[in-house]
């Protein structure tokens, strides 16, 4: 799924300056996608809102225009924004122009460096299509930035007065599907009922510390369709069959510390639940 990474094949040729040797021909890198006409280019404001715009460019230099629709999360284009400490998580959903210009404002929450990650579903042309593609970037934030060390691990999450709790944590391996048990109770104690939000009951943002690596799991109700996650031959896909229960979809494509920012909308409120991971 949206952890698909394109890789960049570059084929280099080794000549002589012996005439006795015929020329080699000049081989040009391949053609990637890459973002065209990326803003902000300068430093933004913390607080203010910022206006992210870009186009995706194909393969063939012509800009993306036919994107995935239809049920379940993976549409569209997502951007998933992470300051460089980890510390502050951004989810946008992003506007789709007819010539394939992206547009969305964002407000950053603090100063310091942020990754930009470019999470985009095109409409598949065969079966054999690729799901979803990243691409990223980064956008700094004026100001002096006070960095925070990653915590540690805590089974316990207070939001707004909302209780996330990790129950019985299994141990985790890069490449092997995994699931976390996450029950959430509302201030009153009493077990919550989450409200579909851009295709799911729930997003796990996983972002690993340091290298920023990114992956997105998702919890569906029983029986959606369009909800699992792949990394290569592994695949996964969380779900909620109970009030206040979440079973969240794990498959780190890396070692590592993590953290995984689990979102939600419950009585009309967006939360962020974070919690660090460790990855074996």
């Amino acid at each position: 799924m949206l952890f698909l990474f394109v890789l960049v094949g570059i084929v280099a040729g080794c000549g002589s300056s012996s005439s006795s040797q015929p020329a080699l021909p000049t081989v040009a890198p391949a053609h990637v996608y890459h973002l065209a006409g990326f803003t902000p280019t300068a430093s933004v404001q913390a607080g203010r809102p910022a206006r992210v715009s870009f186009t995706i460019i194909l393969p063939s230099g012509r800009p993306l225009t036919a994107y995935k629709r239809g049920s379940g999360p993976h549409n569209g284009v997502d951007l998933i924004i992470v300051r460089s400490d980890d510390s502050h998580l951004l989810y946008e959903d992003s506007d789709i122009a007819p010539n394939g210009k992206i547009t969305q404002p964002v407000v950053f929450p603090a100063p310091g460096r942020y990754r930009v990650v470019v999470d985009a579903y095109p409409k598949p042309t065969s079966p054999s299509s690729q799901s979803n593609l990243q691409l990223s970037t980064w956008i700094t934030v004026a100001g002096r930035a006070k960095l925070h060390p990653v915590p540690s691990f805590s089974s316990t999450v207070s939001v707004d007065g909302y209780r996330f709790t990790l129950a019985k944590p299994v141990s985790l391996y890069a490449i092997q599907p995994a699931f976390l048990s996450v029950t959430v109770s509302d201030p009153q104690g009493r077990p919550t009922r989450f409200t579909p939000w851009r295709g799911a009951l729930a997003h796990a943002i996983f972002i690993r510390a340091g290298s920023l690596d990114y992956f997105h799991t998702h919890v569906c109700a029983p029986g959606a369709t369009n909800c699992t996650a792949r990394f290569g031959a592994s695949k996964i896909a969380g779900s909620s069959s109970a009030p206040g229960e979440l079973k969240v979809g794990v498959l780190a494509p890396v070692p590592g510390t993590w953290r995984m920012f689990l979102l939600t909308s419950i009585d009309g409120h967006r939360l962020t639940a974070p919690f660090t991971l460790k990855v074996a």
